[in-house]
């Protein structure tokens, strides 16, 4: 199935809708427009918000919002940047688009639009997607396919929301890297000793590549691996596992021929479908 892009734009994702244009100017009264509760983002870059005032003092509002009706006033859909800035520009009112619009879209329409423009933080994209699944009852592989990612994407993107607070908030400062955090969140550290290596990260500058290094040979130093046979075997019974279960699977032996099967997964999302697959039976 060919998967829908997003630089197609929110008429790629709601063909079915017209656009019902109101008279000539196609102009909604500011005041008479609500604010969406579903929009993803949490704060606004104030320099960048008031460069798009003055931008749009100059030159107007070239991207209509999108509303829509709402009684007897309107509800803004995606737009809330634009509108913002409108309102800081002193404008009155502002082109829009109106669409007759359901409330289980407003969350994936909203985080269209702020994706297509780049506006969210990681922080805010992966709460957006949580929500997502959460109020549509989509898996990551839908919800991959309606915004036109791959499902891997969606999937480290949920990660960080497992990553401690403290951490998570200088991802979300932009401090540390989305790769950065992936990295801290593969060492299974407690949340002080993560924190304490995320400061260590920025105070030196260190590569995601370099954390990678220092999270693998720590481990390492930890829990040290027994020797992997190369038994064909137990190479063979590793793919049968890796096919029945959909992950990486592996077979660890020592001399005394006791080990463990490792499994991996890499959401929890991944971990529940893992589950219900060895238990179903």
């Amino acid at each position: 199935m060919k998967k829908k892009v997003l630089g197609r734009g929110l008429d790629a994702l709601i063909p079915e809708v017209k656009v019902q244009k109101t008279p000539e100017t196609n102009e909604i009264d500011i005041d008479r427009i609500e604010p969406n509760p579903s929009q993803p983002r949490m704060v606004f870059d104030e320099a960048r918000l008031e460069e798009l005032a003055t931008s749009i003092r100059e030159n107007g509002v070239l991207q209509p919002i999108l509303i829509r009706p709402f009684g007897d006033r309107f509800q803004l859909i995606a737009g809330e940047r634009r509108l913002s800035a409108a309102q800081r520009a002193g404008l009155l009112k502002i082109p829009a688009f109106v669409r007759e619009i359901p409330d289980e879209r407003l969350l994936e329409l909203a985080l269209v639009e702020n994706i297509q423009r780049e506006q969210l933080n990681p922080m805010e994209e992966a709460q957006a997607y949580q929500n997502l699944m959460e109020e549509t009852g989509q898996t990551q592989e839908q919800i991959a396919e309606r915004l036109g990612k791959d499902r891997s994407t969606i999937a480290n993107s949920i990660r960080l929301l497992k990553l401690p607070l403290a951490v998570g908030q200088l991802v979300f400062k932009g401090k540390l890297s989305p790769g950065h955090a992936r990295a801290l969140l593969a060492s299974g550290a407690a949340a002080s000793d993560m924190l304490r290596f995320a400061e260590t990260i920025i105070e030196k500058g260190l590569s995601v590549r370099e954390v990678e290094r220092h999270v693998k040979n720590n481990q390492n130093e930890k829990q040290p691996r027994s020797p992997k046979v190369s038994d064909p075997n137990v190479s063979s019974a590793e793919e049968r596992l890796r096919q029945t279960l959909g992950t990486k699977v592996e077979i660890l032996t020592n001399a005394s021929n006791s080990g463990e099967i490792r499994i991996h997964f890499y959401s929890r999302e991944d971990l529940l479908r893992i589950f219900e697959s060895i238990t179903k039976k």
